[in-house]
């Protein structure tokens, strides 16, 4: 009776994950930024997501930076919708608008140097358009991941002796 049981949890379970995890680990796949001569002192940072967006949907996600720190956000999503995802970055605490990816010609990447800690809020929107239809997602939805990367930033200027 207890294998029964265990059997039906696992299965239960597997099934649960597999619906609620569509796009998973979408960033971490797509979203890799190659680096010049293979060096990257970049580090994975697990506030980076991924998800599922209808057509037309924007999601809001807030983030810590912190200072003294060099920042990657990259934001890829599935050929499906092209490439024609939206992103805009916010400060939390005074709403004023730091990035918008349109203004900066649709670019993908942003990378930047934090002179303070402080949070954003990162806004991404997916745009009505065509998508192609996939057994586990609804026709009008697409994976969209957000990665963010951090190093500590390189000194500058003389060094001290």
């Amino acid at each position: 009776m207890t294998k029964i049981f265990l059997t039906l949890f696992i299965l239960s379970s597997t099934i649960l994950f597999s619906q609620t995890s569509v796009c998973g680990q979408f960033h971490r796949k797509y979203c890799v930024t190659e680096t010049k001569n293979g060096n990257s002192n970049w580090i994975y940072n697990a506030q980076s997501k991924s998800g599922l967006f209808n057509q037309g949907m924007t999601s809001k996600i807030r983030c810590v930076i912190y200072k003294g720190m060099d920042y990657r956000i990259n934001v890829c999503c599935e050929t499906t919708i092209g490439d024609k995802v939206n992103y805009k970055i916010f400060d939390a605490r005074t709403s004023e608008l730091l990035f918008d990816n349109a203004a900066a010609q649709g670019e993908s990447l942003f990378e930047f140097q934090s002179t303070a800690t402080r949070q954003l809020i990162i806004e991404v929107t997916v745009p009505k358009g065509a998508t192609e239809a996939d057994k586990h997602k609804p026709m009008e939805a697409a994976c969209v991941g957000l990665l963010i990367e951090h190093k500590v930033t390189d000194r500058q200027g003389f060094s001290q002796y």
